[in-house]
């Protein structure tokens, strides 16, 4: 059988961890098992970040609906609930984005759940 010599694939391995843990601090951009270790990590984060983005997300489009809302002289909660009762299936997003760039048609959107 031949002799397979893994040391063009080791450095391969070995530069793109290290080019991926560039900016990092001390050992953990210059030593690849430091920076391995590292990655690992920051990988956790970037992963649990990219779920809390979404709550963050929803979080400023209830802050947005709620401003716009109060203008009627009706809560965020209960402008919902009215929405749900009148059968009306606008998202957080959608209504967000049209309290932020339509007040009009928001404020028609309003009067109809009243």
């Amino acid at each position: 059988m031949v002799r397979v010599k893994r040391g063009v694939i080791a450095n391969k391995k070995r530069r793109n961890v290290l080019k991926q843990a560039k900016g990092f601090r001390f050992d953990r951009k210059s030593k690849q098992r430091a920076a391995h270790d590292a990655l690992m990590h920051a990988y956790r984060h970037a992963f649990a970040g990219r779920k809390d983005k979404k709550g963050d997300f929803r979080r400023v489009w209830q802050v947005k609906i709620n401003a716009a809302i109060r203008t009627e002289g009706m809560s965020y909660s209960v402008f919902i609930d009215k929405l749900k009762k009148a059968n009306i299936s606008l998202d957080r997003k959608v209504l967000a984005q049209l309290a932020e760039t339509q007040p009009s048609i928001f404020q028609k959107l309003a009067e109809k759940v009243k």
